[in-house]
Order: C-alpha cells, then sequence, then structure tokens
C-alpha cells in the first residue's frame, strides 16, 4: 500500500522549514492513506517502531543543500519507507529512500548528487 504525502510549496532548508514541511506531510496523512488510518502510523511512530519524519528530516539537512518537494511514506506487508524529493540549488530534483524502521539511507537517485552535498 503506498502513502502519498505531496505538496508543491517548497520549504526553506531551515530547521524550522523542514518542520514545517514534516508537519505539512504528517496532517496530509489522514485524507490520503484510504483504508488505512494515519493512527496507525502515528501509533508506529509513538511505539519506536518507525522513525519520525522529522528524523530523516533532520538528517537530509545536515547532509544535504535542497528544498522539500515531496514527501511518500510507502508501506508493504509491513515494511515502511520513505520517499523525499528534493529540489536542488541548480534545479536539479534528487530522491531519497531510507527505511522508516531503521532510518537508514538506502538509495538515492537523481542528477548532479554530489553538487548538493553539504
Amino acid at each position: 500500500m503506498k502513502f502519498l504525502l505531496s505538496f508543491q510549496r517548497r520549504c526553506r532548508r531551515s530547521v524550522a522549514g523542514m518542520l514545517l514541511g514534516g508537519l505539512l506531510a504528517i496532517g496530509m496523512v489522514g485524507s490520503a492513506v484510504g483504508d488505512q488510518s494515519w493512527e496507525s502510523l502515528h501509533g508506529e511512530v509513538r511505539r519506536g517502531e518507525v522513525v519520525p519524519l522529522e528524523t530523516i528530516l533532520d538528517w537530509l539537512e545536515a547532509h544535504y543543500i535542497g528544498d522539500v518537494l515531496e514527501v511518500e511514506v510507502e508501506r508493504e506487508g509491513g515494511y515502511v519507507e520513505y520517499e523525499i524529493k528534493l529540489l536542488g540549488p541548480q534545479g536539479q530534483v534528487v530522491e531519497f529512500e531510507f527505511d522508516g524502521h531503521t532510518g537508514q539511507l538506502m538509495s538515492i537517485e537523481g542528477v548532479r548528487i554530489n553538487d548538493m552535498r553539504r
């Protein structure tokens, strides 16, 4: 099952902007989840079974330059994955995939990724 949390507003790469983006994304879960309630995901985060989105966004801010374009939370068979797209300083779009249970970066796709590294 895929939960799509998309917003086109660009959040500045400050901590406040990243947190705002994370809160907007979390707030949108309820309307995008369908038959799976957002309370289930929230409960998993609260119990420590899933890494909070805020933690992932903090890591991205510390390691990469860019604006959050889109956040997706995917769930397949109990496995949770965060997919986050950033808009880089040269207009490049880069997608980062994180394991939702460990917070580990699993993959990066895009162009001129090294130009976004801090």
